[in-house]
């Protein structure tokens, strides 16, 4: 039987794009689980290569993006996905899942705040890689698109010039083209020094296949959106260490 990467996807309540996400990492091979939160022990992570916390609203979201789930996390299984990451492990977060990382210091440390409009905001955003490291980013062009759906999304440091030292310090991933919420230094993505942790604001999930794009001339490649390069760069850096065979 070919042996194919192993993708936890944790879901809490209020989570709303978990089976997006799982279409995606199933989309480019990965044998994705969906783990609800009640059904998370320490040992849920034994058989992954990859854990995903995809978007939506966390617990509502009701005391600031994030922080409940974060809590709810570190209550069920300690320091079990921090652990998980120390042992070569990836670890993925989208939109709320990137506030969830951050908040467990899987991340450089920084807040995602209100947005500057003061609004949530859904629109489609121009981003520049800037890992041409990250192995998430690995089959994407230097210049793509892909939706965002946020209220928090702001990324701020402890003072701006920490969060231009992230770029210099190759922890930004991605940008975004112009301002988009007020984020510093532009941040939409930022990995941890091993790139092994990704978390980014814009949903790669909900740009899967040529269809979703908003224009019908959108010409990519074949049937596939940026969102499916997304995805099928982990799953190739992962297949690439030789615990899998290629998708």
């Amino acid at each position: 039987m070919e042996e194919r990467a192993h993708a936890v996807l944790l879901t809490f309540p209020g989570t709303n794009c978990d089976e997006e996400t799982a279409r995606a990492l199933r989309a480019v091979g990965f044998a994705a689980e969906v783990v609800p939160v009640t059904q998370l022990t320490p040992s849920t992570f034994e058989s992954a290569q990859l854990v995903v916390l995809s978007g939506g609203f966390s617990y509502g979201d009701y005391i600031m993006a994030g922080r409940l789930a974060q809590l709810e996390l570190q209550r069920r299984i300690g320091d079990a996905l921090k652990a998980f990451v120390a042992g070569g492990g990836y670890a993925l977060g989208i939109c709320n899942g990137f506030q969830i990382l951050t908040k467990l210091g899987l991340l450089p440390e920084g807040s995602l705040i209100d947005n500057a409009s003061g609004r949530f905001q859904c629109q489609w955003v121009g981003l520049k890689k800037q890992s041409a490291r990250s192995p998430y980013l690995s089959a994407l062009p230097d210049k793509f698109e892909l939706p965002v759906a946020h209220a928090e999304g702001r990324f701020v440091a402890v003072d701006p010039e920490v969060a231009e030292g992230y770029l210099g310090e190759g922890l930004v991933a991605l940008t975004y083209a112009e301002d988009v919420n007020g984020s510093s230094a532009g941040i939409a993505g930022l990995q941890d020094e091993t790139r092994r942790v990704l978390g980014l604001m814009p949903h790669p999930e909900r740009f899967l296949y040529l269809e979703n794009h908003y224009d019908p001339d959108w010409s990519g490649h074949g049937e596939w959106g940026w969102g499916y390069f997304f995805f099928k760069g982990i799953y190739d850096a992962i297949a690439t260490e030789g615990a899998v065979a290629p998708a």
